[in-house]
């Protein structure tokens, strides 16, 4: 049986093009954890990381014992995402230089049969095997974003800001301003994995909040 897999199935949500568009992104269901500091450097990041693939994996896996939940499907673990702000400011991908400052929520989409009882049956299978993670750093969060500008940027990290000119430009000319606010926030979806990818070759969805 074929996996199902978020990238293909929802193209609008994770293959855009390389000019700016505008989406409505519906309601989704992410495990997250939130923390403050560089990601390349912080060991907050890292721990994070292994949170969020440990209990995404665990439940994939719950088939091999016999536990998986009601409504489960064979399915591809959708890719790593990050919001990302800074300490009482919005950060639109360009105004905050130092890394140090970052303050992020990451999170991982989960399938729709992944309630509050499976996300607490994952924790309670993953402490047992890695006791040495604070699993209190994670929930579960419904996320609705609403109206956005995104584009698919390809390239290093610290090239974004190009393609987040071009996004603001858009936006502009067809009637929308940016929305920063509350959980509306400066997004990033990783479609490459840059320990194999080279910087050039990178690709992530920037989506930011928008309104008309």
């Amino acid at each position: 049986m074929e996996k199902f897999d978020y990238k293909k199935e929802f193209k609008d949500l994770y293959q855009p093009k390389c000019n700016p568009s505008i989406i409505d992104v519906p309601e989704m269901i992410f495990i997250a954890a939130d923390g403050k500091g560089n990601p390349n450097t912080c060991d907050e990041y890292k721990e994070a990381m292994e949170i969020l693939y440990g209990l995404s994996f665990t439940i994939k896996m719950s088939k091999m014992n016999g536990t998986q939940p009601y409504g489960y499907f064979e399915y591809v673990v959708p890719p790593l995402e990050g919001l990302w702000y800074g300490d009482g400011v919005s950060f639109d991908g360009t105004n905050i230089t130092d890394k140090s400052e970052f303050k992020w929520v990451s999170m991982i989409r989960q399938p729709e049969f992944v309630t509050e009882t499976v996300f607490e049956n994952a924790k309670t299978v993953l402490q047992k095997k890695k006791p040495h993670l604070d699993l209190s750093k994670a929930r579960l969060m419904k996320f609705t974003e609403g109206l956005c500008v995104q584009i698919m940027h390809i390239g290093s990290y610290d090239n974004e800001p190009e393609s987040i000119s071009m996004m603001k430009q858009y936006a502009l000319e067809n009637g929308y301003e940016e929305d920063f606010s509350g959980n509306r926030m400066h997004h990033e979806i990783y479609l490459s994995d840059p320990r194999k990818c080279a910087p050039e070759r990178l690709k992530t969805v920037i989506r930011h909040p928008v309104k008309r």
